[in-house]
């Protein structure tokens, strides 16, 4: 290791620095009493950030038919989670971008890489979405911080290399450090958390002694990283061999499911791009790239392209029917001092009645050898608004949330009482995408427009959502294992700030199961 040269990036003097409105919002999020409106001050203080935040909302990403003219409606819309990953995302590029630096296509990898590793913390359940996409948006930024410690040393070593990979090892031959490790410096010194640090300076190289509860988040985004390659590289055959065979063994995805996924990455990163001012330089989508590497990539022993599945959007695959039950529970509340026992209507379900379908469907499931998720659903503040309604009030809002999630998911419904301003949606045939996509699509719904209550008035409500599923050979062996997954991922929902989707999931190497409720 080049000590001196870690001592020089220590102490150089124009290391970008982490900018103030960032610093703030990222303390508020961590607060667990912090109102939307605090940030919203805080956002809007800097014109040109609640204009990106305003933009971002209003645009196809979201795809809303009202537009939302304020910031604090804006941040009840995306999320808490996500709105500190904008904000942080917003700033640093436009603080790294009035460096001028352009290194082998520094933003446009950034974008790709960014986008590729939250579709992928998605699509094989890590939780911590928001920390791949902004872990990823950052991965690269080592490279400024050894263009900034070494000057015009550094752009001539770079300019030698053809591609990423050939920097890294450049890098590492000149320098014994490479930016990945440079980058975990300038994480150190803005002291970002572990969940953003790791990933950023294991971009390039996973630590095996990694803690395994930050492991998958340290995957996702070094294959993430990887998938850019596919993106931005003149001859992408070895990148998109690299990428099968990371899906592969890291997350046991074929080719054709790989190639699928890089399909939806190209087209996401189409939409986010223009949120951060990004341009890219190619409007090439995976399915043509995949016939420009064809020969080469037959040369590798790789599928041809006329193998590979086509790419599909993340609407069309949760347009499938993947619901064959709907529970939603339903509770009528009080204040804490009086609580008042759930009315149920004809058509509702007890208590029993719920765990009874649970049992029979988890049983259908186990048998036929498919797959069942469960979402739990939680009304965020609930006993703030049991106090604030009454209970005729609180009924009416869950009762009312109940309804537009029986329409989201186009089957019937009848409700059971969770307690505690909980609803529940249990999806069968629906693998882990599919259930977090539908939670995602029920987070937005709920919090578009007002809901009505039972005393004649409306009121805006965020919901949180946690999500397990059982799969075969999954240790959710029991229906009370899914049960109490899908309310460990709700706790993670709370704790990353409410008004967001959090998804179980177990590391690989560790097999334990979630106690019986």
């Amino acid at each position: 290791m080049n000590e001196k040269l870690i001592q020089r990036i220590r102490q150089c003097p124009n290391l970008p620095s982490l900018p103030g409105v960032a610093i703030q919002v990222l303390d508020l999020v961590q607060r667990p009493d912090v109102e939307v409106n605090q940030i919203a001050r805080i956002i809007s203080q800097d014109a040109a950030l609640a204009s990106k935040v305003l933009r971002t909302v209003n645009s196809s990403f979201y795809a809303r038919s009202n537009a939302v003219s304020t910031v604090s409606h804006a941040l009840v819309i995306m999320g808490l989670h996500s709105a500190k990953s904008l904000v942080l995302g917003f700033t640093l590029v436009s603080n790294l971008r009035e460096k001028g630096f352009k290194h082998l296509d520094y933003w446009r990898r950034s974008i790709y890489a960014a986008t590729a590793a939250r579709m992928l913390a998605s699509r094989v359940g890590v939780i911590q979405e928001e920390e791949a996409f902004l872990a990823g948006l950052l991965a690269d930024v080592g490279t400024l911080v050894l263009h900034q410690a070494l000057g015009e040393e550094y752009d001539r070593l770079a300019s030698e290399a053809a591609n990423h990979q050939a920097l890294v090892q450049i890098e590492r031959e000149r320098l014994e450090l490479d930016h990945a490790f440079a980058a975990g410096i300038l994480a150190e010194q803005w002291k970002l958390p572990p969940l953003l640090a790791m990933p950023i300076a294991q971009h390039h190289q996973m630590d095996p002694t990694t803690d395994e509860t930050v492991r998958p988040l340290v995957q996702v985004v070094h294959v993430g990283c990887r998938c850019a390659d596919v993106f931005v590289e003149a001859e992408p055959a070895e990148a998109i061999a690299a990428v099968r065979k990371l899906c592969q063994d890291l997350f046991n995805m074929d080719a054709a499911a790989c190639d699928a996924m890089m399909g939806e990455i190209g087209a996401r990163t189409k939409e986010v791009a223009p949120l951060f001012e990004i341009a890219l330089a190619s409007e090439a989508d995976y399915e043509q790239i995949l016939q420009r590497a064809g020969e080469a990539i037959s040369k590798l022993g790789e599928q041809p392209p006329a193998q590979a599945a086509p790419a599909t959007s993340a609407a069309s695959s949760t347009a499938a029917p993947v619901a064959t039950a709907v529970v939603q529970a339903s509770v009528a509340a009080s204040a804490p001092a009086a609580p008042v026992a759930a009315k149920m209507t004809q058509d509702a379900l007890d208590r029993d009645g719920f765990d009874a379908l649970l049992g029979q469907q988890f049983a259908g499931a186990k048998s036929a050898g498919s797959a069942l998720s469960l979402l739990v659903i939680e009304i965020d503040n609930f006993a703030a608004l049991a106090q604030q309604q009454g209970a005729t009030g609180s009924r009416g809002i869950v009762d009312s949330a109940a309804k537009l999630l029986a329409a989201l998911a186009r089957q019937p419904h009848r409700a059971a009482s969770l307690g505690d301003g909980k609803l529940a949606m249990l999806l069968a045939g629906s693998a882990r995408p599919q259930a977090a996509a539908m939670a995602e699509a029920a987070r937005r719904l709920l919090s578009s427009k007002p809901l009505p209550t039972g005393n004649g008035k409306s009121i805006s409500i965020t919901i949180s959502i946690g999500v397990a599923t059982f799969e075969e050979g999954q240790p959710l062996r029991e229906p009370a294992h899914l049960l109490k997954a899908a309310e460990m991922a709700l706790k993670a929902a709370r704790q990353s700030g409410t008004n967001c989707v959090r998804v179980f999931t177990l590391p690989k190497a560790a097999t334990p199961q979630p106690a019986a409720a």
